[in-house]
Formats: structure tokens, sequence, C-alpha cells
């Protein structure tokens, strides 16, 4: 009787262990796709709320106060201050909008990262603003946790961009190495005002909510900007951050 070779017995051992880990890949993917179904089901159901109740009012109030005003004599004191109100309320209407698209947009499991932010970009399609979105290396299917987390800070970066910068270009880069992914966006914007990009608490350019978004998964965060300069956001996650098998 033969012996098997070393080398035979090393590739069943490596059969059996696959094997073994296999169905507990699929659970562990099955089971992923299963809550990121489950969130994105949630958010629907907020932003089918929140356009139901909140916004739908605001768009009652906004029609109301624009006939108010336009019943209002040109010389009445009070004009000013109501067609300052109606310019605020507008403000916010378009401020409504975009969050509840945010709120709606998510990469689907079939899309890439690059794939989901062209995508949302797509659905924002905002006019006057030019977009390019660039990929170096080899696309690989990323963890699910993980990617929904790098695009919401992508997605964070660019509605911040076109928001509140006031920019006319926004790029996307998206860099694929052996051990790192790379994610930078930059714009040609306003840039941020120096104390808030040190202390990242304003709400307002949702700052804090990117780091710790990079924080939970990981990731490195680095945000460069200045007054009339533009913005700059790159995100740099380390390690296995790849699915371990296409999703």
């Amino acid at each position: 009787m033969i012996a098997p070779s070393r080398d035979a017995i090393a590739r069943a051992v490596e059969q059996v262990q696959s094997c073994s880990r296999h169905p507990y890949r699929e659970q562990s993917n099955s089971e992923m796709k299963l809550r990121l179904e489950e969130r994105r089901k949630e958010r629907e159901r907020i932003a089918r709320e929140l356009h139901d109740t909140l916004f739908q009012g605001f768009l009652g109030a906004s029609a109301i106060l624009h006939t108010a005003i336009e019943q209002t004599p040109g010389d009445a004191p009070t004009k000013p201050s109501l067609n300052r109100a109606l310019q605020l309320m507008y403000r916010v209407i378009d401020e409504g909008r975009m969050v509840l698209q945010e709120l709606r947009s998510s990469p689907a499991a079939s899309l890439n990262l690059e794939r989901g932010l062209r995508r949302l970009w797509d659905e924002l399609a905002p006019g006057g603003v030019q977009f390019r979105i660039f990929v170096k290396g080899q696309p690989k299917a990323l963890k699910p946790a993980i990617q929904e987390q790098i695009f919401g800070i992508g997605r964070e970066a660019m509605v911040n961009g076109l928001r509140h910068s006031g920019a006319t270009s926004i790029e996307v880069e998206v860099e694929y190495l052996p051990r790192r992914l790379r994610l930078i966006v930059r714009d040609n914007g306003c840039g941020i005002d120096p104390q808030l990009l040190r202390w990242g608490r304003d709400s307002h350019w949702g700052l804090l909510g990117m780091r710790e978004r990079a924080g939970g998964i990981g990731a490195q965060l680095r945000i460069w900007s200045c007054p009339g300069a533009g913005t700059e956001v790159e995100l740099s996650i380390p390690g296995d951050f790849a699915a371990d098998s296409p999703l």
C-alpha cells in the first residue's frame, strides 16, 4: 500500500476546512444581507413618514405664507420680514428634500462602492455641478457592514460639497490596494472654517458623524480644507476589507 504524500494530505485537510467554513460563510452573508435589507426598509419608512407629515406641513405653510406676502402692500413694514421668513422656509424645504433623498439612498447589495456613489449622484441630479469618479486598482466586493459605512462617509462628503460649499466640481476617487482601500472626495467649494474643522462638532457639516463612522470600522479619516480653497476628504481603510465571497 502506497502511503499518501505530504502534499496530498495537505490538500485533503484544506478541502475539509473549506467545506466546514463554507456553510458558516454563506450563513454569515445571508444574515448580513437580511440586516441590511431591514435597515433599508426602516430608512424608507422614516423617509415616508417625514415626507407625509413634517415635509408636507412645511410645503403647506410656505404656500400660505406666499399668498399672505402677495396680499401685503409693498410699503407695509412687515413685508421684508415676511419675505425673509419665506426664503428661510424655502431653504429648509430644499434641505429637507436632500435629507429625504439620503434616507432613501443606500448602495444595493448588488452594487459595488463606486457604482453606489454614482447612483447616488444620479439620484441627486444637481444642475451645473461637474462630477467625476475615478477607480484605481482591481475593484473588490466589500464586506457589507464596511461598505455601508464607507458609502455613508462618501455620501456626506458629496452632499457637503453640494449643500454647503457651493462647489461647481466634485471628484471621487476609489483606490483598491492589496491591503488597503482609499476613498477621496474633493470639491472646489468655499471650504470649511478652520475652527469647525478642528473640532468637528458642527452638525451643519456632519463632520462628527463621518469621524464616528470611520472609527467604527478602524479607518483613518483626514480632512483638508481652508476658506476659498475647497475641501478634500480622505478615508483610508487598512486590513481585510474585502468580502469572503461575492455578494
